[in-house]
């Protein structure tokens, strides 16, 4: 009871921002579990009912132990990155290895290999052989993603924290935990799935680490120094007040901030004026699925006033201004023309076509969460609002009064 009494602590005192970190961390600890529980297992078989008097374990609850062992390391050496990255304590562009796809393939077949090979010969070294291997390529499968891909790898993992319960639902003879582990892990392939066809990513290429990124694309700095233009709240909010249309386009670094109620506060300033207000959700914005959405939700934004990409994309052409706060991968327009870009391929939105582009963020020297820099901020309809989320948009606020 205490520990679950810490754990009810810890998710009531997390912020929202850190929520995908946060659950990166319970996946991994269903990740450990399943190794502690199918070495318990393989230790003590008599225990769990799945060996005789000699010890010798039935070949079916080696496949299951050996399963759920190697896809629990995998989950929980992947979480441990997949928090890393987005916990910020390492970098959220790709880390290529060379040769990486080699040495996944080759890893994975050897864990393959030994599971087998464990059905005939239960020995101490196979099955150490195989957590090892199996802690290892779950670095390696999610060190090569980047940050814009880190959605998809938050519910890939949800996934296989679902599959090693499953397997040692199995090991354990728990109904309820192969049901609740199937659940799991279906329901996080099929979200998986469906981010992937949303992106324009092949699931497959996700799940291979980095698969068809060129290492190049793997860093990011900004570019050189080009002209910008720089503008006020007052400028925002005379231009905004004019406007007929506005889409709000909210990213990571309104979370960050905390600004979705004054920003809603906005909208509804904005709409007492004759303005219509629109806030464009893209399928990975900020860390995790859903994460935007949840922030609007809580904000009380109208639900008939968010749409999807592929729903708001095309009316991008007729508005006049398109108000970017704290997004900038899921606006940055390399991804349709730069090849080598990490993100190239991924469907982003079409501000560039707005009249008028307010484009917030901090300064002009950070790149987006995948490390590259956005041609958006030169353009010459983008006016760059530099600071705080929720103080930019609390001072357009106050400016809207006036």
């Amino acid at each position: 009871m205490a520990a679950a009494g810490d754990w009810l602590v810890t998710a009531r005192r997390i912020k929202m921002t850190d929520m995908p970190q946060l659950v990166a961390a319970f996946h991994s600890l269903v990740g450990m579990a399943a190794v502690l529980v199918g070495w318990a297992a393989y230790l003590n078989p008599q225990a769990f009912g799945i060996a005789g008097a000699d010890g010798i374990i039935e070949a079916q609850s080696r496949i299951e132990m050996g399963l759920g062992i190697a896809i629990g390391a995998i989950t929980f050496s992947g979480s441990v990155i997949a928090f890393l990255k987005l916990a910020g304590k390492m970098s959220g562009a790709p880390i290529m290895l060379p040769g990486r796809h080699v040495i996944n393939l080759g890893t994975l077949a050897g864990i393959l290999g030994l599971t087998a090979y464990f059905t005939m010969d239960q020995s101490l070294w196979v099955i150490a052989t195989v957590t090892a291997l199996s802690f290892l390529i779950g670095f390696l499968l999610i060190i090569p993603i980047g940050g814009a891909d880190m959605p998809v790898v938050v519910s890939m993992l949800n996934s296989y924290s679902g599959w090693a319960a499953a397997a040692m639902g199995f090991t354990l003879h728990n109904t309820a935990m192969i049901i609740t582990g199937a659940l799991v892990g279906s329901s996080g392939a099929i979200l998986s799935y469906i981010m992937c066809k949303a992106m324009n990513r092949s699931f497959i290429s996700v799940i291979a680490g980095g698969f068809g990124v060129d290492a190049s694309a793997a860093g990011g700095e900004a570019k050189e120094q080009r002209p910008w233009k720089r503008g006020s709240a007052e400028d925002a909010a005379f231009l905004l007040g004019e406007a007929e249309q506005v889409i709000i386009v909210p990213g990571y670094g309104m979370a960050v901030a905390q600004a979705q109620h004054v920003l809603r506060e906005m909208g509804d300033q904005l709409k007492a004026k004759g303005v219509r207000v629109k806030y464009a959700i893209h399928p990975v914005a900020g860390r995790m699925p859903g994460h935007m959405n949840v922030l609007l939700a809580e904000a009380n934004v109208p639900y008939d006033e968010v749409f999807e990409l592929e729903d708001i994309n095309g009316e991008f052409a007729q508005t006049d201004v398109a108000f970017i706060i704290g997004a900038n991968d899921v606006v940055n327009p390399a991804a349709k023309t730069d090849k080598s870009s990490p993100i190239y391929g991924m469907p982003v939105f079409d501000v560039d076509k707005a009249k008028t582009i307010m484009f917030i963020k901090r300064s002009m020297g950070g790149v987006g969460y995948a490390g590259v820099d956005n041609d958006v901020f030169y353009m010459d309809q983008t006016m760059m609002l530099l600071a705080d989320a929720k103080k930019m948009v609390e001072d357009i606020v106050k400016a809207l009064q006036h």
